[in-house]
């Protein structure tokens, strides 16, 4: 089985690796000023592994503002997103701060620390929604247990007024790992100042998304009109009572009233 081992970031230097960190532009200059930024933050190397490739090297994900591969630092191996040179926005603290709006309901990658070019995060231990749908080794229970916890996560969004913005392409933006726990990632989009639809966005996903045949979704939700009804209620109130409803129509509530939870984490791995 590939294991990659972390690269030390002296090795990086000097090889088409190193363009992860000033990517697509990798300037020299810019090159050596991240380097010691990110030697500042206790960085000592980082690991190339993930789903998704840039010119031919691994990493766990690549967006509009950034990339994010697997780094050490300060000893712990952790998920790190790098700016984009070409990126729309200056720095990483903003998303810096709507992801720590995030984690203060217990919602989104654990943030550690940020920088002008880097966010530092923790690591979750799964897959992207979508690799994890087409494994087809899913149960009934997991899928109904994956959708109430990240129904669970958008309604802690919503209830703090922060819309994700991207949970209509929930593949690239929604992480399972085992025991069906599952984290929201990547809030590069977010925003206080649109109107939250965090709940009504993922639902819709999963109910009408491509992923919907693959997991099964009408032989799980077999009364949509209802569920539709529930939501669109939902969606003009926003309030618990509307949501328990919602769960009610969507045969999850059974979750709701035992108290199941689930702890949020960082990036692949």
């Amino acid at each position: 089985m590939n294991d990659p081992q972390p690269v030390p970031l002296k090795s990086v230097l000097g090889t088409r690796q190193e363009k992860i960190l000033d990517y697509p532009d990798a300037d020299n200059a810019e090159l050596q000023l991240r380097m010691r930024e990110l030697r500042a933050l206790g960085g000592t190397a980082i690991r190339f592994v993930g789903p998704s490739m840039v010119e031919g090297i691994q990493i766990m994900g690549k967006g509009c503002v950034g990339l994010v591969t697997q780094a050490l630092v300060d000893g712990k191996l952790v998920a790190l997103k790098i700016r984009r040179s070409d990126a729309d926005r200056p720095s990483m603290y903003e998303e810096a701060k709507l992801l720590r709006l995030a984690n203060s309901v217990n919602v989104g990658p654990q943030l550690i620390t940020a920088t002008k070019n880097f966010l530092v995060m923790e690591l979750f231990p799964g897959l992207p929604l979508f690799r994890w749908a087409n494994a087809g080794r899913n149960s009934k229970k997991s899928v109904r247990l994956v959708l109430f916890r990240l129904l669970n996560a958008c309604f802690k969004l919503d209830a703090i007024g922060l819309d994700h913005g991207e949970l209509s392409h929930a593949p690239k933006n929604v992480l399972v790992g085992q025991n069906a726990q599952a984290c929201i990632v990547d809030f590069e989009s977010a925003s206080m100042v649109r109107r939250v639809a965090n709940v009504t966005s993922l639902l819709q996903y999963f109910l009408f998304g491509s992923i919907s045949r693959t997991l099964g979704m009408s032989n799980l939700v077999s009364g949509r009109r209802a569920v539709v009804r529930a939501l669109s209620h939902y969606k003009h109130e926003g309030s618990m009572e509307s949501y328990q409803s919602l769960l009610e129509e969507l045969r999850l509530k059974d979750y709701y009233d035992r108290g199941i939870v689930s702890p949020q984490g960082g990036a692949v791995v």
